[in-house]
């Protein structure tokens, strides 16, 4: 079974451009290495997800659901959109 590393990068910030976790565009996280550094609610809604791409499963066959997923999270004032992409890792 192939095995993926996953990378979650924030793309964007919407409504006033300000997290409330103070998360900037660029921000990105390795997964599972930097887990504990994302904001506690948006990684609970990004973990299903982070599951699927690291597992190896897609929701498309090509573009933004095969190796990648675009997420906002849910925060309505200002939600931070998220990539969550995967790499396979060469054993």
């Amino acid at each position: 079974m192939a095995k993926y590393k996953v990378k979650i990068e924030i793309t964007d910030i919407l409504g006033e451009g300000k997290c409330s976790m103070d998360q900037k565009v660029g921000d990105s996280y390795d997964y599972p290495e930097d887990r504990g550094k994302m904001c506690p609610s948006s990684f609970y809604l990004l973990y299903p997800w982070i599951m699927v791409m690291q597992s190896g499963g897609r929701f498309t066959d090509e573009g933004d659901g095969s190796d990648y997923m675009t997420v906002g999270c849910s925060d309505y004032r200002h939600p931070v959109v998220y990539k969550i992409s995967r790499h396979l890792i060469e054993e």
